[in-house]
């Protein structure tokens, strides 16, 4: 008897789930090891005449801000070797290091922890 009335309140107590489109990139996706997630900046500039250069007429940006980091990587004796990186970081990596996707319509960039090469520090 006590099953069913247990029962009945887990039914009772369900909320609805959240489309995953409406949750943000950092909680949708989780880089595994030590993998960086990052939304590379845009180099999108204009000449002092007003011709505008688009992205892929350069090259790659190294500049990027951070979406989400892994754990980190793990060490010969089980234990991890966290990075020092957080989300909403900007950072310079590798120029031509990663993997680009898409996510929603986003290009992002995944990276190992080893191709970041500087934060960017902001001055204040």
């Amino acid at each position: 008897m006590a099953t069913a009335t247990a029962d009945k309140t887990a039914k009772t107590s369900k909320t609805k789930p959240v489309p995953t489109s409406a949750r943000p990139i950092a909680t949708r996706l989780r880089p595994l090891g030590d993998r960086v997630v990052l939304r590379p900046g845009s180099d999108e500039k204009m000449t002092k005449s007003g011709i505008v250069i688009p992205d892929t007429a350069k090259e790659r940006p190294q500049e990027g801000e951070i979406i989400a980091v892994g754990p980190g990587r793990t060490l010969d004796d089980g234990s991890r070797e966290k990075l020092g990186l957080k989300a909403g970081e900007r950072v310079l990596y590798a120029k031509y290091s990663g993997t680009e996707f898409k996510l929603d319509g986003e290009d992002l960039l995944i990276v190992s922890g080893k191709d970041i090469l500087a934060v960017l520090e902001h001055r204040g």
